[in-house]
């Protein structure tokens, strides 16, 4: 991770970009922000606020983070949101899905690793509130 006040996912302060979501001041407007949330959730080992933001449906029954894990983050780069591309070429699909293209970077036991997915994503309404969830992933590489 950089330095302590610049965010993991690679945007501005950690306090204006991450933080709020992480705490529940905030809830992610779009998937690329809860996507980019998850990995800072990641890097901190937060597995409550994976478990809250993986859709019900899909949810693994074990630990997401492992408690003897020893994963440093080395960088997230976002490759594309591609409902935002579709709707460039006028193919939007339903404003409930998305889906988001990254490479995340890390290292284990001093070897270092790539994590290339693209993601999945759904927004439902509970209580008044629309929230996004990660649903699923696919790996192209």
């Amino acid at each position: 991770m950089p330095s302590p006040s610049t965010c993991p996912c690679g945007g501005a302060t950690f306090a204006t970009c991450c933080s709020p979501f992480l705490s529940g001041e905030a809830v992610p407007q779009t998937a690329e922000t809860l996507m980019r949330s998850r990995y800072s959730a990641y890097t901190l080992g937060n597995e409550a606020y994976l478990r809250a933001t993986w859709h019900p449906s899909t949810v693994p029954a074990d630990r997401i983070v492992g408690e003897n894990e020893h994963t440093r983050w080395l960088g997230l780069e976002i490759k594309s949101a591609l409902r935002l591309r579709k709707r460039q070429a006028n193919l939007l699909e339903s404003p409930d899905a998305d889906t988001v293209e990254f490479v995340a970077r890390y290292k284990i036991g001093g070897r270092a690793h790539r994590l290339h997915e693209v993601s999945r994503f759904v927004r439902e309404t509970h209580d008044g509130v629309a929230r996004w969830y990660y649903l699923d992933g696919s790996f192209p590489d």
